[in-house]
């Protein structure tokens, strides 16, 4: 008797345990879908606000090329110093090395039809100078973002930078110019050595100086602070505001330097 009420109330209670179920079931997926759907939308904004970083930042890069061109070795006119590095540096440092390689053949793509005489062989030197600075540095920073790595970073880059321009120099100049090779050889370490080293100097110098500042105002605004949340790099508040003067001083002395090495080639 006990065994048939036991199976009848398992008759009756079944449906309602099947429905209270398939409820949870639903409440279930219902908070997943709303996760994935959170999900989705954070990452959208995220896309967004990195798109609107890069734009910014290749438009800073465009505009300061346009308008700073400023040759300073008198045996070469052609070679002219611009700052656009700075900010695909600026762009590799903030949200990686791979979308600074973007706004490096963008922005190099506008300077070759709008403000360059140079061509496709002046697109092939600046995407070619630019990636050699810009790659090392922020290769090397990513594994660990402080000042310290900052510094080996760009200098690696800056190295880079110098010693492949002396080879596309060799194979591109008598190119480009016209002249025989013959005469483009002694000019390597006498002109495009201390141009590309100059001008890579200047590039990390005021990197160091202005990067910080940049950093601080985006972190304020939003626009890469939830980026740096999700991936989940260790950066409190804190450490998002501390400021420390050490990059500027380091990025003064090292422009002094190049603005006194190229006094002196002036002065020659």
């Amino acid at each position: 008797m006990q065994s048939f009420c036991i199976c009848r109330l398992r008759f009756f209670a079944e449906p309602f345990l099947y429905a209270k179920t398939r409820v949870d079931d639903h409440y279930e997926d219902s908070l997943l879908s709303n996760s994935n759907h959170e999900s989705e939308e954070l990452d959208l904004k995220l896309t967004i606000k990195k798109i609107t970083t890069l734009a910014m930042l290749a438009a800073l890069a465009y505009v300061l090329m346009a308008i700073c061109r400023i040759p300073f070795m008198p045996q070469a006119s052609f070679l002219e110093y611009d700052p656009k590095d700075i900010f695909f540096v600026i762009a590799g440092f903030l949200i990686g090395p791979w979308e600074g390689l973007i706004i490096i053949v963008l922005v190099c793509l506008i300077e070759m039809v709008t403000v360059s005489t140079s061509g496709p062989i002046g697109l092939l030197m600046n995407v070619i100078a630019s990636v050699c600075f810009v790659l090392p540095a922020c290769l090397i920073y990513r594994k660990k973002k402080n000042l310290p790595l900052a510094i080996v970073g760009l200098s690696a880059g800056v190295l880079c930078m110098t010693t492949s321009m002396i080879l596309w120099n060799w194979i591109i100049t008598p190119i480009y110019t016209g002249m025989p090779r013959e005469a483009v050889v002694p000019m390597l370490p006498t002109v495009f050595l201390p141009f590309n080293l100059i001008k890579a100097g200047i590039n990390m110098a005021l990197t160091l100086i202005i990067y910080k500042p940049i950093s601080l105002i985006l972190h304020k605004t939003g626009l890469v602070e939830e980026r740096a949340r999700k991936e989940g790099e260790a950066e409190s508040e804190s450490k998002v505001k501390k400021f420390s003067p050490l990059a500027i001083i380091v990025g003064i002395f090292l422009l002094a330097i190049c603005i006194g090495a190229i006094l002196i080639i002036r002065g020659n």
